[in-house]
């Protein structure tokens, strides 16, 4: 709310009660900057309002303020007023119906937001609650949209056809089967629909939530273009009664003569394609005129659209059982025993695009293009769960009534199959597609009328439903390109309904009906698919939050459903089957990349982690054979310095952490401390945890962000190495940057952290890997050439080469070869040291030259000028510490001090260390000046040695070396010598 907003505040007698208790009017304080006073009177009591004339109240809550901030100056007026007793003191004294408003308990429900635009800013209103508009129930809310849906032109004019083509036998077995098919997608669609508050979208926002944004976005379009292909359908459906109700109305006749290559007494007019392109491209733009101008008024007559269809069922059923003795026509038998037997069996022919008997027609049917031809007869399950923002009780009316219509119709088709096929010769079957009109009692006018009236009922539905349907999916913001069709709440989708219109005319042109109806079947089964998968995928992982309340179902028959729609798919044709999942493929694909695809709580996310949950227990927490071990790297992120603003992390260590594992493969887990109490930094940790996965991301590197809040950075860090990940997916390599400013910027503190941090890596017994040069590391795109040099000097696990062949991986590496070297103490043993390296890496199939090294060659080392004069400096450092440390000894009377701690130095023991990092600098410096990399055994840090003196042993290590990893393993083998 906006600071300065009035708000309007009735008169005393108008005030609103709210559970009982009546609630004084704001009055103004000068030093408050948000000022709300409630007094709470006892329900009967004398108390009223303060006689105050306010008839406007400011109420100045800075838009900018932290909620903090509110709270507590909500807490601090409200203890300046009267406050009523709380037996719930101790939780707080704003109850959770004060803090939200629920007023659920009143009866009254609030719809809560869910995703993908959770968290939006709600937004409270004083004012009185609007009166709800009625709500339907289970029998005029869903059973009866479905049943006006489900019965439709597939049954008035090509269900006897399809008796006669197929035979009673075939028949009965056609409409079980996608009576079934159906079936088992609304016990699927009960189930999910049962479990919880649906919002608009129908199928759309089942499997969306169910299976992710972009299975249901891709889905959900599939379903939209089967409802405006329906459309065309249905359009097409009522233009072919009409014409064959009215044949003078066609402008270009067609006239049958012969069937079966037969001459035939009464000619056969049929509706010419151009006339039903003609007539089906007016009747749907008049359809869509109506559409964009009276949408409530088509909600409010379509129960009357049923009314007709309804009585032209009783009509047909009358007209069969009073057939033969009232109005005898050739081809009706009456039920007949006789007609019986004899359309049995099937009767499988070329036809002409009109549906009748021709031995040169160029379309052949059988019972999988039946399949396709029928299967629209039995959608319509979804009208239910369009409508359920108008259902009183979404979580039975659903179930209940969609399966009652499901049920219901498929009843009706099996007994309609008995009677068509009893009622007639199959050349009247075959040759009238109108039988049902010709049967009807007392005239067949009323069934053309109910034909036409629930064809155009459907129709409108279509082109109702459909644009809701893709503006749905468009305010969900999950597709950019979708954006065009957003609309406000309470607002018609014009733009969606006119491309609907558009898709509509389009397949109208097509002008057969017979090759529109397996298009819509493609799409609708898509769409049963979906929500079969999405009922077997969240009962087989069966979440906590996974709570229908419609019983009856388990995750074998949402299979079977799901495996049916599939098979039904390629029945049909196999052609379209590719094209649509091609289709709803690519569409799920673009999604996945343009898409803005927000957390949905999905199943697959349940899926992922109940998977990880089972690899984890599985992995135990045994010993990980070296064949199947993995690094996983704790890089850490701190920096010894400072990092531009906005930069989580060294660039570099992204690129480096993508070098230790082969092909992606593995994971990196990236570690920040924060300073400070945890209690008072605990949302900086959250921005910045926010912060460090949006860099991880940009990288591109497959990683988990951590922050964690300590007093220091060496508590931090000795938390992290002991807590850090489960099982055997713990971190089993530290990563982390050399410090090398750490004398340049005078950071006294770093020494003692740095040694810290290493000596807790080898009591947790992690491996550690320090990178000296971080800022000339290459990354993917900077070719390396020359050598990957190792001077391999303590057994550590094969870590140092197994390091080595993950870095060859890698583009920027791939072109360097591997050197190993190692150090004899004697001149005899070179030989067979030599020998035994190379058959060992022989045995690991790596690929490395192997160099030996004695120590009289060591001793015999020349030195550079640089590293003497650096190795001079050290010593005179090291001296001038041993210096301070006795004087200050001296002065305190205590044992040598360092870090805290007493210490046990020997000069000499100091200067052999030092001369052993300087020899060892020096060979780098012979072998491998043009190495990419070398690699590097990290010594550990002596005990009871001051950490500046270790910091002195590796800045004489790493001095003038560009590029360095000093390696450490730990008491496990990285590498295998067997398959």
């Amino acid at each position: 709310m906006e600071g300065g907003e009035e708000i309007e505040i009735a008169e005393e007698n108008e005030f609103p009660s709210v559970i009982g208790r009546k609630y004084s009017p704001v009055v103004a304080h000068d030093n408050d900057s948000a000022v709300i006073e409630m007094s709470s009177v006892r329900p009967g009591s004398s108390s009223s309002l303060p006689n105050h004339d306010l008839k406007k109240v400011k109420v100045g809550v800075h838009p900018n303020m932290a909620s903090e901030e509110r709270d507590e100056s909500l807490s601090n007026h409200s203890s300046n007023g009267p406050q009523r007793e709380s037996k719930l003191e101790l939780f707080g004294f704003d109850s959770l119906v004060n803090i939200l408003g629920l007023k659920s308990m009143t009866g009254d429900q609030i719809p809560a937001p869910s995703s993908p635009r959770d968290g939006e800013d709600i937004t409270l209103t004083l004012e009185q609650p609007k009166p709800t508009a009625d709500k339907s129930g289970t029998l005029m809310g869903v059973f009866m949209p479905c049943l006006q849906n489900i019965l439709g032109i597939i049954y008035y004019i090509r269900f006897s056809w399809i008796v006669g083509m197929a035979g009673i036998g075939e028949s009965l077995l056609l409409v079980v089967f996608c009576g079934s098919c159906t079936f088992l997608t609304t016990i699927s669609l009960s189930a999910i629909a049962s479990n919880g508050a649906m919002k608009g979208g129908g199928p759309y926002y089942l499997i969306g939530r169910a299976l992710g944004p972009e299975v249901g976005v891709s889905i959900g379009l599939c379903f939209f273009l089967g409802n405006a292909i329906a459309g065309a359908m249905y359009v097409l459906g009522a233009v072919e009664t009409f014409l064959n109700a009215v044949p003078s109305a066609g402008i270009f006749r067609e006239t049958i003569t012969r069937v079966n290559g037969t001459d035939i007494a009464e000619p056969i007019t049929s509706p010419s394609l151009h006339d039903l392109q003609i007539y089906g491209i007016v009747v749907s733009i008049l359809l869509c005129f109506v559409v964009f101008g009276g949408v409530k008024m088509i909600n409010r007559v379509a129960p009357a659209f049923l009314v007709p269809v309804l009585f032209s069922l009783l009509c047909i059923f009358v007209g069969i059982f009073s057939a033969r003795h009232d109005r005898p026509t050739a081809g009706i038998t009456g039920l007949s025993l006789e007609s019986f037997k004899n359309n049995w069996g099937s009767a499988y022919q070329m036809t002409n695009n009109a549906g009748i008997p021709d031995p040169n027609g160029n379309i052949y049917w059988n019972f999988n293009a039946l399949v396709g031809l029928f299967f629209p007869a039995v959608t319509g399950i979804m009208a239910g769960s369009n409508r359920s923002a108008s259902l009183k009780d979404t979580q039975r009316a659903i179930p209940v009534g969609t399966l009652a219509a499901t049920l219901t119709t498929t009843s009706l088709y099996l007994v309609s199959v008995l009677l068509f096929g009893a009622v007639a010769t199959r050349d009247k079957l075959l040759t009238d597609r109108l039988l049902s009109a010709t049967v009807a009692w007392p005239f067949p006018a009323i069934v053309y009328v109910g034909i036409i009236l629930s064809t155009l009922g459907a129709a409108l539905q279509s082109l109702t439903g459909a644009p809701r349907l893709l503006a749905a999916i468009a305010n969900d913001e999950i597709l950019p390109v979708l954006n065009y069709f957003k609309v406000a709440d309470g607002h018609e989708p014009h733009v969606a309904t006119l491309f609907t219109a558009i898709i509509c005319i389009g397949c109208v042109v097509i002008g057969n009906l017979d090759l529109v109806s397996p298009t819509t079947t493609m799409f609708y089964l898509v769409c049963y698919a979906g929500v079969n998968l999405s009922c077997f995928l969240l009962d087989l992982l069966d979440a906590p939050s996974w709570r229908p309340r419609w019983k009856f179902h388990h995750w074998s028959l949402s299979l079977v459903g799901a495996l049916l729609c599939i098979v039904t798919m390629f029945l049909i044709s196999w052609a379209f089957t590719i094209v649509s999942l091609a289709l709803a493929s690519l569409i799920y694909y673009y999604v996945s990349i343009k898409g803005k695809a927000g957390d949905w709580g999905d199943g697959f996310k349940s899926a992922y982690f109940q998977l990880a949950l089972r690899s984890l227990r599985s992995l135990g927490a045994n010993q990980v054979h070296p064949k199947n071990w993995y690094p996983i790297p704790l890089v850490f992120c701190r920096p010894w310095g400072k990092l531009p603003e906005n930069v989580p992390c060294h660039p570099k260590l992204a690129d480096f952490a993508n070098c230790m594992k082969k092909k992606g493969r593995g994971m990196s887990i990236f570690v920040s401390i924060i300073d400070g109490d945890y209690h008072e930094r605990a949302e900086d940790a959250k921005d910045a945890c926010k912060e460090l996965s949006t860099y991880i991301d940009y990288k591109q590197c497959e990683g988990v962000a951590e922050i964690v809040v300590a007093p220091s950075m060496s508590e931090g860090f000795r938390g992290i190495v002991q807590t850090m990940g489960l099982g055997n997916l713990k971190p089993n390599i530290i990563v982390m940057r050399y410090p090398e400013i750490w004398r340049r910027e005078n950071l006294t503190d770093i020494p003692a952290t740095f040694v810290g941090i290493i000596n807790d890596c080898i009591v947790a017994n992690k491996a550690v890997v320090i990178v000296k040069g971080l800022d000339e590391w290459p990354n993917e795109y900077q070719r390396q050439y020359g050598t990957i040099d190792l001077y391999w000097i303590v057994r550590d696990g094969g870590l140092m080469l197994l390091l080595s062949q993950l870095l060859l991986t890698k583009d920027s590496f791939e072109g360097c070869k591997i050197q190993v070297f190692c150090i004899a103490e004697e001149d005899s043993d070179a030989e067979g040291l030599k020998a035994d390296v190379k058959k060992f890496l022989y045995d690991l199939r790596m690929q490395a030259e192997v160099i030996v090294i004695s120590m009289k060659s060591w001793e015999a080392e020349g030195e550079q000028q640089e590293s003497v004069e650096a190795f001079s400096a050290a010593r005179q450092r090291v001296a001038s510490y041993l210096e301070e440390m006795k004087e200050q000894a001296q002065r305190d009377r205590t044992p040598l001090m360092a870090d805290g701690k007493p210490v046990f130095v020997e000069e000499q023991q100091v200067e052999k260390f030092l001369y052993t990092t300087l020899k060892l600098n020096l060979m780098v410096h012979k072998y491998s000046r043009m190495a990419a990399v070398v690699l590097v055994s990290l010594p550990p840090p002596p005990l009871n040695h001051p950490a500046t003196f270790y910091m002195e042993y590796m800045d004489l290590l790493v001095e003038n070396i560009p590029r360095l990893l000093i390696v450490r393993g730990y008491h496990k083998d990285v590498v295998t010598l067997f398959t």
